[in-house]
């Protein structure tokens, strides 16, 4: 591809690479051959950087791809519209850096740019590294990712895939099929050395975030109005998290975490066993319609995972934790799967359990009950989600 830049930029292209990826800028430059179009922003970035201009709305008709050695950095008050459906989304590679600049004042906005919104209008954001998985046990694994179609995985627990600060992805989850589509933003093998700091995904088709493995950590989450889950995660995802905020909206939704250790191998090593403080978690009520919301549950936890979940505030679902399967239930008996300073509001069943043979399990000592500001302020708005989200 013929280089990007023009004249007026060449100086600050060769000096700016060296420290503007973890910087905001406000003019459009690249030290990259990548030709930035904002009306047709598609295409593959396979080196150097792109910083793209906060001033200017870009319009994402295809897929951007950030390969390995290669950066895209996006400005604080940076929109991107998608308007392609599935062909419209944003992938980083392993190896490829991702930098999200927002600010709690000036966020980044990934959105719909059709004029009427709804939910799946485009893909979403995948990120791919280089962390482990369990697909095959003992971690080290590889293996492409269900949407983008990139390897995944490996041994290198503090990968670094770039860090997003203060984003917020709207009406992401378009849909190949009934049994594929895009999350908001989709984990696959992310690293510890990744930086995941107040990211919201609203009123998506599918679940708002998930995790395929790594060990990436996150602080400042938010999921609101997503249509199946509001929180996923499997293939051994271990990370340390906390100001987790998720609440079913629009109609639609199942869970407030849907939770697995890895689907064909509940023993599969690494154990998923993420630890989550402060969270609050809003369902459609405990009577709602059960045709409508079908699996009304606040936790939804089974196929091996463990996990440590802290300061919980529990509201309007029918059941707050739903485990299944032997492992996971010998993990609540060993105290690996276990919440502390439960807060239940309009939860009738407040667990439930199930062996893998299909048998009523005691489950009861998953929680301990008590006063729990979740997120921090119970079922409303946290102070630290001010400014930047929406939907509350």
């Amino acid at each position: 591809m013929k280089k990007s830049i023009v004249k007026l930029f060449g100086i600050l292209a060769i000096s700016g690479s060296l420290f503007t990826s973890c910087t905001s800028s406000d003019d459009e430059s690249s030290s990259s051959s990548f030709v930035v179009d904002a009306n047709n922003f598609q295409g593959t970035i396979t080196d150097g950087e792109v910083v793209l201009n906060a001033s200017t709305v870009y319009k994402l008709t295809g897929k951007i791809q950030v390969n390995d050695g290669a950066t895209l950095t996006i400005p604080a008050g940076t929109v991107i519209e998608g308007v392609g459906g599935t062909s419209a989304y944003i992938a980083v590679a392993q190896g490829g850096k991702i930098y999200v600049n927002g600010t709690s004042t000036n966020p980044v906005v990934f959105t719909s740019g059709l004029s009427t919104k709804n939910a799946g209008d485009w893909g979403g954001l995948v990120i791919c590294g280089r962390a482990p998985i369990n697909r095959v046990t003992g971690g080290a694994s590889t293996a492409q990712s269900e949407v983008a179609d990139l390897t995944y995985g490996g041994t290198n627990a503090s990968d670094s895939s770039g860090s997003i600060r203060y984003l917020r992805i709207e009406y992401a989850g378009a849909a190949f099929n009934s049994e594929k589509e895009f999350n908001g933003l989709s984990f696959f093998g992310v690293g510890s050395g990744t930086v995941v700091e107040y990211v919201e995904a609203f009123h998506g088709s599918d679940d708002g975030f998930e995790f395929f493995g790594g060990t990436v950590n996150t602080t400042g989450l938010i999921s609101i109005g997503n249509e199946d889950d509001q929180f996923d995660w499997t293939e051994g995802w271990s990370g340390t998290n906390s100001n987790w905020y998720g609440k079913l909206d629009f109609g639609k939704g199942n869970r407030g975490i849907e939770a697995d250790n890895f689907e064909f191998g509940f023993a599969n090593t690494p154990i998923a066993n993420p630890t989550i403080t402060n969270m609050t978690l809003i369902g459609p009520g405990s009577t709602a319609d059960a045709t409508v919301y079908q699996e009304n549950d606040g936790l939804k936890l089974r196929r091996g995972t463990k996990g440590i979940f802290t300061n919980l505030v529990l509201s309007s679902w029918k059941a707050g934790f739903n485990v299944e399967h032997d492992e996971c239930i010998a993990a609540v008996a060993a105290n690996t799967l276990k919440a502390n300073n439960v807060s239940f509001t309009d939860v009738p069943t407040k667990s439930k359990g199930k062996d893998t043979a299909g048998n009523t399990a005691d489950v009861s000592a998953i929680f301990t009950e008590s006063a729990a500001t979740g997120a921090g302020n119970g079922v409303s708005i946290p102070t630290w989600a001010t400014g930047w989200s929406v939907g509350f």
